[in-house]
């Protein structure tokens, strides 16, 4: 039997990078896979198309995660479409990287709102459900940078931060409603995002990991599998680093 089989996870920011990745992992695990997506229709609906093919349930939304009532009506359409919702990840995010001196108050509000605000929105509207039901798994994906801090990324790694400290609160609200709540922070990741960095400052990163590479979606996707399933039946309110070593 696949880890996931028989369980509904829905995904946020699914559609692209490490969202995508786990996505994907979900679906081979046997996962019946929902996933958010804000703006590229046509390669949601391509991606949908490849998930179904694996043999599983699968079905994009287009939803922004920061909006609160676009958060309410997603889950009640994933309720609706799949019957139930046993694993969410908080995976949408965004970067607006510059310095304290230049960043702008927009700069600030736009990453707070899509990665930490998003990260309440959906789980006030999964835990209802999930409540009912007495079980669940939240996955809420932070990063390395919300561990260690970051020059340029005050406002990134603030947003991750919070959710570090959200997902140890969340575990002690809900833990006696067998609901767990657990948090993944990736280091540096191969994407299409990391692709576009320059090969200096890619051998930069390079040198402050000790397993001398960079991630993979993949990677990050075993850790939330372990977490998203029975496996981890007694793990919660727990930070797993998935960086190669940079932080220790």
């Amino acid at each position: 039997m696949k880890l996931l089989e028989g369980k509904t996870a829905l995904i946020t920011g699914g559609s692209r990078g490490i969202g995508k990745g786990l996505a994907e992992a979900f679906a081979q695990q046997g996962a019946a896979v929902a996933f958010t997506f804000l703006s590229s229709v046509e390669k949601a609906q391509a991606f949908e198309a490849e998930l179904l093919a694996m043999g599983i349930k699968a079905k994009g939304y287009q939803s922004d995660a920061a909006k609160f009532d676009q958060a309410e009506k997603l889950v009640e359409a994933v309720m609706a479409d799949f019957g139930s919702l046993d694993i969410l990840i908080n995976n949408a995010g965004i970067t607006r990287d510059t310095l304290l001196m230049r960043m702008t108050e927009q700069q600030w509000d736009e990453v707070m709102e899509t990665n930490l605000k998003s990260t309440f929105n959906l789980t006030k509207a999964a835990t209802k459900y999930m409540m009912k039901a007495r079980s669940g798994s939240i996955i809420n994906m932070t990063s390395i940078v919300g561990v260690t801090g970051n020059a340029g990324q005050s406002n990134y790694a603030a947003s991750k931060a919070g959710m570090i400290g959200f997902t140890k609160s969340i575990a002690k609200e809900l833990g006696s409603r067998n609901i767990r709540c657990n948090a993944v922070a990736p280091g540096f990741i191969e994407t299409e995002m990391t692709g576009h960095l320059s090969d200096e400052v890619k051998a930069q990163w390079l040198q402050t990991i000790p397993l001398k590479r960079g991630g993979l979606p993949k990677d990050v996707a075993n850790a939330c599998i372990f977490l998203a399933s029975d496996m981890s039946s007694y793990i919660t309110g727990q930070t797993i680093n998935v960086c190669g070593g940079m932080a220790m």
